[in-house]
């Protein structure tokens, strides 16, 4: 039977704007202390929502309505916890708390600053949680019923996160650092002991230092349930492998050494990798192996080490978390070919269940692709990796080659990963390859790779951008005359830095709220990156010639290929006018660009109406300028 002949780029696709921008997204997740009860963070639109499940009613319900659960320090995350029957979370600068079952939503902090990670002590009484206020970050603690005034506990760090209690309530953990450091650079691994002071509020009775360093990077500590140990992430082996910390010997000990990568880059907070077993006995953790994640235990006795084959067709994990009534693993999951979900894993049993869906699915899964690692050779720096998706090739009759998106990822310190991305699938269910861009510098493959950027931010990404491009040319593979790259934030600025360095390479670009000019970047972005680019690009103002030579904004005479700027009107991170500048220099020098600003939308889209706007000006805008050029 003869297949119908389509060109590559037209091919219809059910995965519509629409569709897209009113699938929800799946956060975060948290089990109660007191009964089987699951509550989940999913965004639909622009607003937060949380919904629980009592598993014994096999339904779930929204817990907020009335407040969009958000919290905004930094990059955000750490949004919500549960704890005693109740799920307590972050609006506006708040903190609040709503019962699992009946009554309100209250408030527990004043509208003061910005809040994030909140921890509730194992008796009930009180609420740990990150604060910032006027540049100004520190660890407070605030009764649940919010009757006294938050009460500063930890401070004189630049950066905090992720704190945790112990078990028996007399000590926290936390992970803190300082500028110019990021992170994936250098913290430490701070603990305290609390005793209770004269108003009746916790107060610090000793502070010690447990591991890290200005080169070395501490993520998630977690004490065991029985309060023996202190579990951490650290990558001092030159990969992130697990660690133990014993609260009597004082003794650290490797549980899991391995050439894979068991954390990931802290952009956020409330980020989790791994959680105890309910007993005590095991850690469940998550596994990066070159973007492909899996689940595994360790027996924390015999350092014993097992795959947990029930979720083997699951590609990404994330926010896992394990019941401490039942031992059941609740983990965020999905793959090229599944949308993400909530499942809840019964180790006992080994049973799977779906408890929630971000998605219909109702997509054929064969129309959809799925990645190919793919790794390929420099001249001097050894290999660039990547993932590949082709279009399902049998489909129609197109002819030739398939045009090649380059995705370039932000960042810069982050990766692409064998998750569902409607991004990817909506193009390539077009009948576009999709080349997911690992650079040199990117995280999943130990810390020397992501050094591998310091100080070349703006070369390196943009060479393997357009290697891996030839690469895929060369191997037959694409259509060299309809070669794009595309990305956002930092992926954005390797856009435009590809179109200025290598003009007619590509031919076309898509920047999304990319950073055009280094020097005002530096001086106006947010807090958490004031000082990312000493490491990037080099310190001010001793490499002030490298920020005027690795800037668009003054190199923008160059860019003589189509380019489709998007940017969001209340982009704190990437303000608007990095944008609005490259822009004039655009409609100055008559290089054929459109130009889309979406108020109310930060760095990334939210909203539903700008979600499908962005899709429909994209797939114009390739059509115009690739297919049909």
């Amino acid at each position: 039977m003869s297949r119908e002949s389509v060109p590559y780029g037209l091919w219809p696709s059910p995965i519509t704007p629409a569709r897209v921008a009113q699938s929800e997204r799946l956060r975060d997740l948290a089990w109660d202390t007191e009964e089987a009860s699951l509550v989940w963070l999913t965004e639909r639109s622009d607003r937060g929502v949380l919904v629980c499940r009592f598993l014994d009613l096999y339904a779930s319900r929204d817990l907020t309505s009335t407040h969009s659960v958000r919290a905004r320090v930094g990059y955000g995350g750490g949004d919500m916890t549960v704890s005693h029957g109740q799920a307590y979370f972050c609006s506006e600068g708040r903190l609040y708390r709503k019962p699992l079952r009946a009554g309100e939503v209250e408030a527990i902090t004043p509208a003061f600053g910005q809040v994030a990670s909140p921890r509730v002590s194992p008796d009930g009484r009180w609420v740990l949680f990150v604060h910032t206020y006027d540049e100004e970050d520190c660890l407070a603690i605030v009764d649940v019923e919010g009757r006294r005034w938050p009460q500063k506990l930890v401070q004189g760090a630049d950066f905090y996160m992720q704190p945790v209690w112990h078990p028996g309530g007399e000590h926290i953990a936390w992970v803190s650092w300082n500028h110019p450091r990021m992170p994936w650079d250098g913290t430490t691994l701070g603990m305290a002991t609390l005793k209770e002071g004269s108003d009746g509020i916790p107060v610090l009775k000793g502070e010690t230092v447990v591991a890290g360093s200005e080169d070395v990077s501490i993520f998630q500590p977690t004490f065991s349930p029985d309060g023996r140990h202190l579990a951490y992430v650290s990558d001092v082996s030159g990969w992130y492998n697990l660690y133990l910390y014993d609260m009597e010997t004082g003794k650290h000990s490797s549980l899991v050494s391995d050439e894979a990568e068991l954390a990931r880059p802290a952009w956020a907070q409330g980020m989790r990798t791994y959680a105890w077993s309910a007993d005590g006995k095991a850690i469940y953790y998550l596994r990066n192996q070159e973007g492909f994640f899996s689940l595994w235990s360790v027996n924390v006795t015999t350092g014993q080490t097992s795959p947990i084959k029930a979720l083997s067709s699951y590609t990404y994990l994330s926010q896992v978390d394990v019941s401490p009534m039942t031992g059941s693993v609740a983990v965020i999951a999905s793959s090229a070919k599944i949308p993400p979900r909530v499942l809840v894993y019964g180790p006992t049993s080994e049973s799977v269940h779906v408890v929630a869906h971000a998605d219909t699915e109702m997509i054929p899964q064969d129309i959809l692709s799925e990645p190919q690692p793919i790794s390929w050779e420099t001249e001097q720096d050894g290999p660039v990796h990547g993932l590949l998706y082709m279009p399902q090739g049998n489909r129609y009759d197109s002819g030739g080659k398939p045009p090649l998106i380059v995705m370039v990822h932000g960042g810069p310190t982050s990766q692409t990963l064998a998750e569902y991305s409607s991004r990817v699938q909506f193009l390539a269910t077009r009948g576009y390859a999709v080349l997911e861009l690992n650079y040199r510098g990117s995280t999943g493959y130990g810390r020397d790779y992501r050094n591998e950027l310091r100080g070349r931010w703006g070369i390196v990404d943009v060479d393997d951008a357009v290697s891996g491009a030839r690469c895929l040319v060369k191997r037959g593979l694409v259509d060299e005359e309809k070669l794009v790259i595309m990305g956002g934030s930092a992926g954005g600025y390797s856009v435009l830095q590809g179109l200025i360095r290598y003009p007619g390479t590509f031919k076309a670009g898509v920047c999304l709220y990319g950073v055009t000019n280094l020097f005002t970047l530096a001086a106006d972005t947010h807090k958490f990156e004031q000082h990312y680019l000493d490491s990037m690009i080099g310190p001010l103002p001793e490499t002030a010639h490298r920020y005027r030579e690795r800037s668009p904004i003054f190199h923008a005479d160059r860019i003589e290929d189509p380019v489709a700027i998007f940017q969001g009107e209340d982009d704190r991170v990437v303000p608007v006018e990095q944008a609005e500048t490259i822009v004039e220099a655009l409609r100055r020098n008559g290089v054929p660009h459109e130009y889309h600003l979406y108020s109310g939308e930060g760095h990334g889209w939210r909203k539903a109406e700008t979600i499908e706007s962005f899709y429909q000006s994209l797939e114009a805008f390739l059509k115009q300028y690739v297919l049909f050029a």
